[in-house]
């Protein structure tokens, strides 16, 4: 019987003794791979580095943005409530608690931990703003409070979600997000960068914004996203159970490469004081809008772009967007039709032709008939002995029609090409528009006769500085550039691609024309010698430019409007020795542009302000004197 016994026990010990070196082996070898990976990953973290945000300067320097550094608050929701179940068993374990107890208990302790957080982290980040709303007095109540923009319950929910991560809290002062990693199991502070606007609104049109999680938006901030963003820096560690790190276990680390700075051609006082004039001229004007874009003369350099409306990214964005204010940037982004501004393409053509000069008389009828199209001055009158500067400087539609006529639809067609017309001028910001110009085969009779007097096609408010930039340039138009130059985070200078250049005009016609074209700003007192921007010239300078009217498109008709307007302006400063160049738009002005409504139907009071500005704080010398041209003749 005894030995019958040992048998028996010998064979169950030998039986569990296969079964246990049969787990083992399992364990181990068959399914060892599989669990040592596993393992792996329970205790692996990897970090992200984010990579810092590169700036955007002025021309001199001076930030239009720049990125600052905070803490975000996450948490592995799933990962945290498995934690906090094994922190608690193990405590009830301790305490001496039957497995009956911990069942019916575990759930409610994870809960109250869960809610304890919810409840204290605001406070913990509201500061002094805590003492306004005081925690409730059992933490693990339902969690309604609210401290500055960070909510318990949103906590609560994301602490609950069914997600391996979540932002519990952004741009958090590190220091306070270090004291609530510190304080909450699973809470980690994660460096988040904020994008810092310390100009509001000012060239907000030309920088843009990012978003919540640092990609860009609108403007540079999108455009030049992979240039500024940078590379991101990762490591590898391993982490006990508690979520502390294990000495030793770093690796893979990967360090982060910032973003490049980008320098821009815009001199931020001067784009300050355009968009505060642009303001001022809406105001008084009763427009929809104004933009405006100043360039560079001999190198196309945009010094500023501004436009109406611009949002404040440091303000409620909601608000504003209601207001009507928005992040576009419409002097590159919508066209419109550019009215007389457009003859002088037509006008420096015939002279580049040696079709006329700017003192050849012809006698100009009140309208003309072009394929059946009639079209008149604005102003009647019977036939008038104009030069071709008075056709130009008193803005004849029949004057500049029949100077066409001689350059033909074909030459015509090859001028519009040569200064950009209907093409995308390549600037180094997102949505630019080329405009519209119909292409020649599409012509009909009135095409012709529309197209001279900057009528059926559209120009953006660039594009149109860019026309006048090429004359004032000698006749070499350059393409419109924004970014001076970019460094990057070793200090070492990126080459960037050389703007085009093409030659448009010969250079003598181009001094030609922008002389002649200051007779719009010549004044007399009996008016037969005055042009359309009479009274708005500067003492002691020559300005040479060309106003604008161009009809909007009724859309319930399909017919040119008789009471909506855009009003138009391009101008050089100074005319002699030509440094800048200032396109204007209004959008349906309803009275002037100065104060309380005057300075009449143009915006030449504008380029006014504008070129005033620039010429004295750039301390440009006058000009020589210059006889006035002759408009009409005897």
């Amino acid at each position: 019987m005894t030995n019958h016994r040992v048998f028996v026990l010998t064979l169950v010990f030998l039986g569990v003794a296969v079964l246990l070196i049969g787990r083992l082996f399992w364990v181990q070898v068959v399914i060892g791979d599989d669990l040592r990976q596993v393992a792996n990953q329970q205790r692996q973290r990897e970090y992200v580095e984010p990579a810092r945000r590169g700036e955007i300067q002025d021309r001199d320097g001076r930030l239009l943005a720049y990125t600052m550094q905070a803490r975000s608050l996450t948490v592995s929701p799933k990962q945290l409530r498995d934690e906090l179940r094994q922190q608690q068993e193990l405590q009830m374990r301790v305490d001496g608690l039957s497995q009956a107890d911990i069942d019916a208990q575990i759930d409610a302790r994870v809960e109250d931990v869960l809610r304890t957080m919810a409840n204290e982290i605001p406070g913990m980040i509201g500061g002094e703003d805590a003492q306004a709303t005081p925690a409730p007095s059992d933490s693990s109540a339902e969690p309604t409070r609210t401290v500055g923009h960070v909510s318990a319950k949103e906590i609560l929910d994301k602490l609950h979600a069914d997600s391996s991560y979540e932002v519990l809290v952004r741009n958090v002062d590190p220091d306070v997000a270090a004291e609530v990693a510190k304080a909450f199991h699973g809470v980690a502070a994660d460096q988040q960068d904020i994008r810092q606007y310390p100009n509001g609104s000012v060239g907000e049109n030309i920088v843009g914004k990012v978003s919540m999680d640092g990609h860009g938006q609108f403007g540079l901030e999108a455009s030049s996203d992979a240039t500024l963003t940078g590379i991101d820096g990762r490591s590898t560690e391993d982490v006990s159970a508690g979520g502390q790190s294990i000495p030793g276990t770093l690796r893979d680390v990967v360090p982060a490469v910032a973003g490049s700075r980008i320098e821009l051609t815009v001199d931020l006082d001067l784009q300050t004081y355009v968009q505060q004039v642009l303001e001022q001229a809406k105001s008084n004007s009763l427009a929809k809008q104004a933009e405006a874009v100043v360039l560079d003369a001999h190198t196309g350099e945009v010094l500023a772009m501004a436009n109406t409306d611009t949002i404040n990214p440091n303000g409620d964005l909601e608000k504003q967007l209601r207001q009507g204010k928005d992040f576009e940037n419409k002097s590159i982004s919508h066209p419109f039709e550019p009215g007389s501004v457009a003859k002088v393409i037509a006008a420096a053509a015939a002279i580049d032709q040696g079709l006329t000069d700017p003192y050849e008389v012809h006698q100009v009828p009140g309208s003309i008939d072009m394929a059946g199209v009639t079209v008149n001055d604005a102003w009647q009158h019977d036939v008038l002995p104009y030069t071709t500067a008075g056709i130009f400087g008193k803005s004849s539609n029949v004057g500049t029609l029949q100077i066409a006529q001689r350059l033909g639809e074909e030459r015509y067609w090859d001028y519009l090409n040569r200064f950009g017309i209907g093409a995308a001028t390549g600037i180094e910001l997102p949505n630019e528009s080329p405009g519209l110009l119909p292409v020649l085969e599409q012509w009909s009779g009135g095409t012709f006769a529309n197209l001279p007097i900057g009528q059926g096609m559209s120009w953006t408010t660039l594009q149109m500085a860019s026309v006048y930039q090429a004359l004032a340039n000698g006749g070499e138009r350059i393409q419109p550039r924004i970014i001076e130059r970019v460094v990057g985070p070793d200090d070492q200078e990126i080459p960037q691609d050389e703007p085009q250049r093409n030659r448009v005009v010969s250079e003598e016609t181009a001094r030609t024309t922008v002389d002649m074209f200051r007779s719009a700003f010549q004044d007399d007192p009996n008016g037969n010698q005055s042009g359309t921007a009479a009274g708005n010239g500067l003492e002691g300078y020559q300005f040479s430019g060309k106003t604008g009217t161009a009809q909007k498109v009724n859309p319930e008709t399909g017919a040119y409007s008789q009471s909506q307007y855009w009003i138009t302006f391009a101008g050089i400063a100074p005319a002699n020795d030509p440094r800048f160049v200032v396109a204007i738009m209004l959008d349906e002005p309803q009275r002037g542009v100065l104060e309380g409504g005057g300075g009449g139907q143009s915006a030449a009071p504008v380029f006014r302000q504008i070129a005033s500005w620039m010429l004295d704080k750039e301390n440009i010398p006058p000009s020589p004197p210059a006889k006035p041209y002759e408009l009409q003749a005897p």
